[in-house]
Parts: C-alpha cells; sequence; structure tokens
C-alpha cells in the first residue's frame, strides 16, 4: 500500500511487465486522409499492427498494407468485436513486442472509449501513449459551413452522445439541463436516435424553430448534409437520406451554413 492507504498499481503490474511492445491510441480524425496529424501518419507507416473500426475513412485504410490492420468495428448484421477482445488483442501483440496501433475516427478520448483502453493497459502494464485527433464534432460541422461557436449566436458548445435513450429512466444525458445550458449543442452518434432526444429537447423547452442539421460522414467522397430545424430536421434527414455515422448540430450556428455554403469548395458540400 502507498502513502494514504492507496494502492500501489506499479506493484499489481510488476509482473506482468510487456516486452518492448507499445500501443499508440491514434486518432484519424473525420476521414480525409489530410486531416491526419503528422504523428498519426508516420505510426501507420511503422506500425505492426493497426487494430481499426469502421469510422477512419476509407482512403485512410485502404492505404495501410492489408496484412497489417486488423477490423476490430462492426461486423455484420450490425454486431460488434467485444471491447473485452480489443483490450486482450492489445496486450496479446505487445507481449510478443509488437508496436501497435489502436485506430479510431476523430479524437479517441471523445466519445471513443479511449479512456477505457488507456486503464485497462495500464492495469496490465502496457506502455502506450495518446495520439490525438481532429474531432468530428467540430470538424463535421466546419467541413459543412457551420462554426460550433461564433460571437453573434453561441460562447459554448455542448458534446453529447446520441447512443442513450433519452426516454429511459436513468439515462447518463440529462437532456433538460442541455436545452436550457444554451449556445451549441453538437450530438454524436445520433442518427438513430434522433427524433427521441429532438423530442426531449423540445419537451424541455428548446424553440422548434431552432436551427440544426446532420453532417453524414463528413469529409468523405460521399459527405451529405441535411438542414432544417428541430421541428423539420427529421423529415429533412429522411429526404437526403442521412445515415450513420453523422454529426448533428444544434442552435443558431447551424443557420450560419446558408451565407456561405454557395462559397465553399463543393468536394465536401
Amino acid at each position: 500500500m502507498s502513502e494514504g492507504g492507496t494502492r500501489d498499481r506499479t506493484a499489481d503490474t510488476a509482473d506482468e511487465q510487456t516486452a518492448d511492445g507499445m500501443v499508440y491510441l491514434v486518432g484519424s480524425g473525420p476521414g480525409d486522409p489530410e486531416l491526419l496529424t503528422v504523428a498519426a501518419r508516420r505510426l501507420l507507416d511503422e506500425a505492426d499492427v493497426i487494430l481499426h473500426d469502421k469510422l477512419p475513412g476509407p482512403d485512410i485504410l485502404e492505404d495501410i498494407d492489408s496484412e497489417r490492420r486488423e477490423d476490430v468495428g462492426t461486423r455484420g448484421h450490425g454486431d460488434r468485436t467485444p471491447q473485452s477482445y480489443v483490450n486482450e488483442r492489445m496486450v496479446e501483440l505487445v507481449r510478443d513486442g509488437k508496436t501497435v496501433v489502436r485506430l479510431k475516427g476523430g479524437d479517441p478520448t471523445v466519445f471513443g472509449r479511449g479512456g477505457e483502453e488507456m486503464r485497462y493497459l495500464a492495469d496490465h502494464g502496457v506502455r502506450f501513449e495518446v495520439v490525438p485527433g481532429v474531432t468530428s464534432a467540430i470538424a463535421g460541422p466546419a467541413v459543412a459551413g457551420i462554426p460550433v461557436t461564433h460571437r453573434d449566436h453561441a460562447s459554448s458548445v455542448t458534446f453529447v452522445t446520441g447512443h442513450e435513450d433519452p426516454t429511459k429512466p436513468e439515462s447518463a444525458v440529462d437532456w433538460e439541463a442541455i436545452a436550457a445550458t444554451g449556445g451549441t449543442i453538437v450530438v454524436l452518434m445520433g442518427v438513430t436516435r434522433l427524433p427521441e432526444y429532438r423530442d426531449a429537447l423540445v419537451d424541455a423547452g428548446m424553440d422548434p424553430e431552432t436551427p440544426a442539421a446532420l453532417v453524414e460522414r463528413a469529409t468523405w467522397p460521399d459527405q451529405q448534409v441535411a438542414t432544417g430545424t428541430l421541428e423539420t430536421i427529421v423529415d429533412a434527414c429522411d429526404e437526403v437520406g442521412i445515415e450513420p455515422p453523422a454529426v448533428t448540430v444544434i442552435g443558431e450556428v447551424a443557420k450560419t451554413r446558408d451565407d456561405v455554403v454557395a462559397f465553399m469548395h463543393q468536394n465536401h458540400v
């Protein structure tokens, strides 16, 4: 035990120290290879194994030798590789002396389970480094012409997961508090539950005429954008055919897109 009664984790894991392997938790950004950081690009070239999910852009994945890539994302019929398998696989590879990149979309610590994986690696005596990425929570709206903050419209921004069911009794997301906070709301992974959290925000007192937009596959070749208000955004998404992955942005900043979109480079808009 260390001072104050706190257990020394170093003692717990001393017998589990790994070989010379290393794990890099790397953010790949929103998908465009040109938005990879210099560090991410170098590590992808140098790593022995890349464990990736489905969110890194297709051009990024196609540029990696297939024999070094392992897909640990969504499988057929929507099944996901268990997080426990990903954790154990990282440790297994490092104990074989491998340099491992755990490649995630956006930034690994923004709804990317980066914190869980850091803790697991530390608990098992594995050396790791976090390589931040450009988060789609900011880049997604930006490439569609929507700044998440704006001096005239929003001085704060709230990031929230859209996976949670707003109607369940013990939701970890307090939609009433979020509606009352003001500023911009950015929802990640929220396409499927859009009608539910839209209703939760309106029920909490948010104006149905509040501007809203969804950006699907931001910076990917097939990027799509749907715009409207809280009242109309569900129908707008259906009309455009918005599917996951997409970022939702709610707030006055969403309407600023109309002023600039005609002058934006058209590849991504």
